[in-house]
C-alpha cells in the first residue's frame, strides 16, 4: 500500500465521516506517527489457514494435524526472525463440524491447538454458528487471540472487533474480518435468528476509509470467509473475494487471507490452475489485491513473504505447503502404497502430548462397526454439490423409510465426506453427518409441492443448496421442474403427499422455503447420523448399486 500523505489522509477523514461503530479498535492518539524508516527493506511473513472443519488430529494415513503444523509454524517462524523479519498467523475461519472428535468437544482440541501454535487473529466463519451462542461465546473464551468480523450485528451493534492493529517492526497492520452474508440462510436458524449479516463489501468500504481516519494503517489485511469464486462469479452463493477486491478503490486492500470455498487459490492467467501439492502456487490478484486461501482441514500452511520499503507492500513469493501429504505410488511389487509429497515434519511434542486425550476420548464408541459397503459411497464435496450421488441417495432413503415418506430431500451441504468401501464405523457416519440436524416431514398437496419443487429442486449446482433426492422423478429446466413422478405415478396436483427435509432446511437454511409453520409439519425428533447408522446396521451389507442414480432427476 503507498504511504498516505496528510492530505490523502484528511480527504479520508471526510470519507469516514459517520463510519464509525461502538465495537471498533478506535487509537486515535499518535494515529498519524510513522514508525518505520525511511528508504529501510522490512521483511513480513503472513501464514494462513483456513477451513480446519475439526481437523485438530492427524487422519489415519499420518497427515495434517496440528502437532506437525505447529513445528512447521515454528521453523517458520525462527527462520524468518533470524533474518530480522516479522511473522503474523492468521484464520479464514470455520474452525467448527467435521470431525467427530472435535465435535462432540464443542471444538476444544482445535482452539487448545491453534493457542499453542500461536494465532494472532481469526475471522468467524459460517460454521462457527452451528452451536448454540453460548457454545460460540465459550469457544471465544477459550481461545487467546481475538475473534473479528466487521458484518455481523446483533441489536444493531456489532458482535465482534471489527479489525485488530498488529505493530510489526514499526509497520501499522490492520486485519480486519468479514464473514459471509450467507451464513444468514446456511447458518442454523434456530441459533442465529437475532444476528444481521450485513454485506462485507459495504463494510469493509466503509471500516477501510475509517481505519485511514483513525489509524493510518501502512497495511490492511482482510481475512475473510466469503469464498473465492473464479472471475467472482458466485452463481447462488453469496459475492466473494473477487467482487470484494472490486469493489474496494484500487490500493484499499492489500492482501485478503480466505476461507469458505475451500479452494487452493492457485492460478494460471485467470484461470484455476491444475494445481498438486507440492507445486508452486500463484495467488489470485484483483485491483491490485493479493487473494490466498490454503484448501482445507489443515493440509497446507499458506505462506505468503512480503517487502515492505517506503510504504510500498510488495509481495515477493507465495507458497501452499503440504502439512505431511501423501500422495499414491507403486513400488517395486506394483502395490499402490502412500509416500509423503515433501519431507515429513515432526509432531510438536507438547501440542501431540495436549491434543492425544481428546483424541482418545471417545474412541470406542466411535470405532464400532456398524456394517459394510461393497463400494465407495460418494460424497466427494466437487461431486455431491454437483451431481446426484449413492451417498446422497442412500442418506435420503433412510431419511424416507423412518419417516414413512413419499419422497426424500437432503441438501448436498450437509453431506460432508465418502464412505470408503469395506466396513463402516460410527465414525464414519458422524464424519458425513456432522451437524446433528432432525429429520423433519410435511404432507402438502402435489400442487404446494410443485411450488416447492420450483425453488429447490432448481438450485444451481456447485452450492450446498443443490438437492439429493430419493423416491422422486422430475426434469429440471431452467427455474422449472416438470414430468415429476412420486413413487412410480405421475404426480396429483391434488393428491396428498409426504417428504422429509432435515431440520436445517425446513428452517429455511440454504435458501429453502421455511416450512416450519405448515400446519402439516411434523419434527420428528430424530438425528440425522443416527437415521443413517440404524439404516446401515438393518441394511448391510449395502450394495452401492442399488443407490446409483439412474438419471431420475434430469437436467436439460
Amino acid at each position: 500500500m503507498t504511504y498516505k500523505n496528510l492530505a490523502l489522509t484528511a480527504l479520508a477523514l471526510a470519507v469516514a465521516t459517520g463510519c464509525s461503530s461502538s465495537n471498533t479498535n478506535q487509537t486515535n492518539s499518535a494515529a498519524f506517527n510513522q514508525d518505520w524508516i525511511q528508504d529501510k527493506e522490512y521483511n513480513l511473513t503472513i501464514l494462513h489457514t483456513n477451513d480446519n472443519h475439526g481437523n485438530f488430529w492427524q487422519n489415519k494415513y499420518g497427515e495434517r494435524g496440528m502437532a506437525a503444523r505447529a513445528t512447521l509454524v515454528n521453523n517458520i517462524r525462527n527462520e524468518v526472525q533470524a533474518e530480522g523479519g516479522s511473522v503474523l498467523l492468521l484464520s479464514g475461519g470455520d474452525i467448527n463440524t467435521g470431525v467427530p472428535e472435535s465435535d462432540l468437544q464443542d471444538a476444544e482440541p482445535d482452539f487448545i491447538g491453534m493457542n499453542m501454535i500461536g494465532y494472532d487473529a481469526m475471522t468467524l466463519g459460517n460454521h462457527e454458528f452451528d452451536n448454540t451462542l453460548d457454545v460460540l461465546a465459550k469457544q471465544e473464551g477459550w481461545a487467546n487471540f481475538p475473534f473479528i468480523s466487521a458484518n455481523i450485528y446483533k441489536n444493531g451493534k456489532r458482535m465482534f472487533d471489527a479489525y485488530k492493529i498488529f505493530n510489526k517492526d514499526g509497520i501499522k497492520i490492520a486485519v480486519i474480518g468479514l464473514t459471509t452474508e450467507d451464513t444468514a440462510k446456511i447458518g442454523n436458524p434456530e441459533f442465529i435468528s437475532e444476528l444481521e449479516f450485513r454485506d462485507p463489501k459495504v463494510e469493509a468500504k466503509a471500516l477501510i476509509a475509517e481505519l485511514k481516519a483513525t489509524e493510518n494503517p501502512d497495511v490492511i489485511i482482510a481475512a475473510t470467509h466469503i469464498g473465492h469464486y473464479l472471475n467472482g462469479d458466485n452463481g447462488s452463493n453469496a459475492p466473494g473475494d473477487v467482487q470484494l477486491a472490486r469493489y474496494l478503490n484500487e490500493g484499499d486492500l492489500d492482501m485478503i487471507v480466505g476461507g469458505h470455498s475451500q479452494e487452493p487459490v492457485c492460478m494460471e492467467g485467470a484461470e484455476y490452475a491444475n494445481f498438486k501439492p507440492g507445486q508452486d502456487c500463484a495467488p489470485d490478484v484483483q485491483n491490485g489485491t493479493d487473494i490466498v486461501q490454503a484448501h482445507e482441514w489443515g493440509k497446507y500452511v499458506g505462506r505468503a513473504d512480503y517487502t515492505f520499503i517506503n510504504g510500498e507492500f510488495t509481495l515477493q513469493s507465495y507458497n501452499l505447503i503440504p502439512v505431511n501429504l501423501k500422495t499414491k505410488i507403486k513400488n517395486a511389487e506394483g502395490k499402490k502404497v502412500r509416500v509423503l509429497i515433501q519431507d515429513e515434519i515432526a509432531q510438536d511434542q507438547a501440542v501431540f502430548n495436549a491434543l492425544k486425550p481428546f483424541q482418545d476420548k471417545g474412541q470406542d464408541a466411535l470405532n464400532i462397526q456398524i456394517g459394510q459397503s461393497n463400494g465407495v459411497l460418494q460424497g466427494e464435496r466437487k461431486i455431491v454439490r454437483n451431481n446426484q450421488t449413492n451417498l446422497g441417495r442412500l442418506i435420503a432413503t433412510s431419511h424416507m423409510q423412518r419417516a414413512k415418506a413419499d419422497f426424500a430431500i437432503m441438501n448436498s451441504g450437509g453431506v460432508r465426506a465418502s464412505i470408503e468401501a469395506g466396513n463402516i464405523s460410527y465414525k464414519d457416519v458422524l464424519t458425513v453427518q456432522p451437524f446433528g440436524n432432525i429429520i423433519t416431514y410435511v404432507d402438502m398437496s402435489g400442487a404446494e409441492i410443485m411450488d416447492y419443487l420450483n425453488i429447490v429442486g432448481t438450485k444451481t449446482r456447485d452450492s450446498g443448496a443443490y438437492a439429493q433426492f430419493a423416491g422422486i422423478q422430475m426434469t429440471v429446466a431452467g427455474d422449472q421442474v416438470t414430468n415429476v413422478v412420486i413413487s412410480g405415478k405421475a404426480l396429483d396436483t391434488t393428491a396428498t403427499y409426504r417428504f422429509t427435509i432435515p431440520s436445517f432446511n425446513a428452517a429455511g437454511g440454504d435458501g429453502y422455503p421455511n416450512i416450519t409453520a405448515h400446519p402439516a409439519f411434523v419434527n420428528t425428533g430424530y438425528v440425522d447420523a443416527e437415521v443413517l447408522k440404524d439404516y446401515i446396521q438393518a441394511n448391510s451389507p449395502i450394495n452401492i448399486d442399488e443407490f446409483a442414480p439412474k438419471d431420475e432427476i434430469s437436467s436439460q
